[in-house]
C-alpha cells in the first residue's frame, strides 16, 4: 500500500453523518453518477440511513464537495459505494484522499475485507491498495430488476 494521500489545503474530511448534505448528494448521484442515474430521493435517503457516510467539505464555507458511503456489519466486511466528487474540485486529489480516509476509518473497525465496484477508476483505487478479486468465480450476485 502506498502513502496515505492527504486532502489539499482548504478541505476537511468528516465521518459525521449529520454533516451530509443529503439533497446535494442525491442530486449528484441521480443526475451524474452512471450507477445511480434516476435514483429517487427516498431511495437515496434510505441508503444514507443504512450506511456509514463520509464527506469532504470546504473548511471556510462548510460546503460539501465529495461523498462516499460504506455498507458494513462493522465487524468483518464493508462495501464501499457511491463515491462521488463534485466536478468543480476534480483533479485536485480530493477523491483519492477521501477514499484513503474512508479506508483508514474502516481499517480502524478491524474489518477483514472491503469491496467496491468501478467501471472506470481502477487506477485510483489500486493506488490505495485495492486489487481485482483473487477468485472472482467464487462471487455471485442476485439482481432484483
Amino acid at each position: 500500500m502506498t502513502d496515505t494521500p492527504t486532502l489539499p489545503a482548504g478541505y476537511e474530511f468528516s465521518a459525521d453523518p449529520d454533516r451530509v448534505d443529503a439533497g446535494r448528494v442525491h442530486h449528484w448521484l441521480s443526475t451524474d453518477a452512471y450507477w445511480a442515474l434516476g435514483r429517487s430521493r427516498d431511495r437515496q435517503d434510505l441508503a444514507i440511513a443504512g450506511s456509514l457516510n463520509f464527506g469532504v467539505y470546504e473548511t471556510v464555507s462548510g460546503e460539501q464537495v465529495a461523498y462516499a458511503r460504506a455498507v458494513t456489519d462493522g465487524a468483518t466486511f464493508a462495501w464501499l459505494c457511491d463515491v462521488y466528487v463534485d466536478p468543480a474540485v476534480r483533479g485536485k486529489g480530493v477523491g483519492t484522499a477521501l477514499v484513503a480516509a474512508v479506508r483508514e476509518h474502516l481499517r480502524s473497525l478491524g474489518l477483514r475485507r472491503v469491496l467496491l465496484a468501478t467501471h472506470d477508476a481502477h487506477g485510483v483505487y489500486e493506488k490505495l491498495g485495492f486489487a481485482p478479486l483473487e477468485h472472482p468465480g467464487r462471487w455471485m450476485a442476485l439482481h432484483f430488476e
